[in-house]
């Protein structure tokens, strides 16, 4: 058996008497608060040949087949005795009895991020996960696993560390209700993220400040379905405590999977108009075909999804942002999760690797009455 390193954060609540080491996470909020983030690391184990296989297996959408391995890094999660899950620490000095005795404790951000830091320092990028609707705690961890297996397993020459964001997406045996309810949960839940965003923006002014060594890697941000409207939320409390005019610019890449957000979302004047200020790049991958957006459509009341056929009007969106058409080689059980599989997953390693949006050495070719638009082929 091989053990798979994950780093995590959650504003989930805890399982076990030890919030330290905790037995799993529950599809509530943390007692201490919606905004509360617990940050940890995790291993599961699982047999590397397994791994291995689905990663060598042929999709429709090209090599590797990330869906499968997430279901099976799902199960292994799951199992008990199979994960290893420890939270790091906050700073308990305000809880103390003598507040004027300084305390050792570190803050659990900054334990974490120090370690990022470290890692980094190994060339490796970091890229951080955010999960969409219906989603357990097991589902959380296979996922964002499989996200960094096949990352790591592509042509991009860039080894990427992901760190999972996962917050209390439950589902239930009633869709309608649990749909309403995982989008109030991930309204709730931008809030946490933008605390956690800007706690990273904060640690690297400080970097700045004290001239550390620049290590050369990039931050990427990586949301997939409703993991979407979390980060819409989010920006409201970046926005709010951010001062100046523009928001920080803190990733490389932002990817946004199979977005389940408005279609104009991006436009002037629209809640995530200003998502470009926090990167340098953004990239929108879309299929006409998801039948999981489809739902949302038509059974929930919303306005056409981002993710099904990307921007409204592609001319009004900022340069910054790429759009890509994933429906010509997106079928079966993989039209939602389509990010992890094949050509499309190996798409985002370029980006990750530094190669130019617009290259045309991609599997992908201009869509020519669309501005900014590609198309996968």
């Amino acid at each position: 058996m091989t053990k798979f390193r994950l780093y995590f954060a959650t504003n989930r609540k805890h399982v076990g008497e030890n919030r330290w080491r905790p037995d799993r996470y529950e599809t509530e909020f943390s007692s201490d608060g919606m905004e509360n983030l617990r940050l940890g690391k995790l291993t599961v184990e699982a047999e590397q040949t397994k791994v291995d296989r689905y990663l060598r297996k042929k999709t429709d959408s090209g090599r590797g087949d990330g869906e499968g391995l997430s279901g099976y890094l799902s199960k292994q999660a799951a199992k008990p005795g199979q994960i290893d899950i420890r939270a790091f620490r906050e700073n308990l000095k305000a809880n103390r009895s003598d507040i004027n005795q300084p305390s050792t404790a570190k803050y659990g951000s900054d334990a974490l991020l120090n370690e990022l830091l470290k890692v980094m320092q190994k060339s490796k990028d970091v890229l951080i996960f955010i999960h969409g609707y219906n989603v357990s705690w097991e589902s959380a961890v296979g996922s964002a696993l499989a996200l960094q297996e096949t990352l790591n397993n592509g042509d991009g020459n860039q080894e990427t560390v992901v760190v999972l964001y996962t917050w209390p997406s439950n589902g239930s045996a009633m869709p309608f209700l649990a749909y309403r309810s995982d989008r109030a949960d991930a309204r709730a839940s931008g809030a946490s993220i933008g605390r956690g965003i800007l706690k990273l923006r904060d640690f690297l002014m400080k970097l700045h400040r004290s001239q550390s060594a620049d290590c050369g890697q990039d931050l990427h941000l990586l949301c997939h379905s409703m993991g979407n409207y979390v980060l819409q939320n989010a920006l409201k409390t970046i926005d709010q405590y951010t001062p100046g005019t523009a928001l920080p610019r803190i990733f490389e890449h932002i990817f946004l999977c199979a977005a389940d957000v408005d279609d104009n979302v991006l436009e002037r004047g629209n809640p995530m108009a200003r998502l470009h200020e926090l990167t340098r790049n953004v990239t929108v991958y879309f299929n006409r075909g998801d039948a999981a957006l489809h739902v949302s459509d038509y059974t929930k009341g919303n306005p056409d999804r981002l993710g099904t056929a990307g921007s409204a009007h592609p001319s009004a969106v900022h340069s910054k942002i790429h759009q890509v058409d994933c429906s010509p080689i997106v079928s079966g059980f993989v039209e939602h999760s389509y990010y992890l599989c094949g050509r499309i997953n190996q798409d985002i390693c370029q980006s990750i690797a530094g190669l130019d949006p617009t290259a045309d050495d991609r599997n992908r070719q201009r869509n020519p009455i669309a501005q900014n638009t590609w198309i996968m082929r």
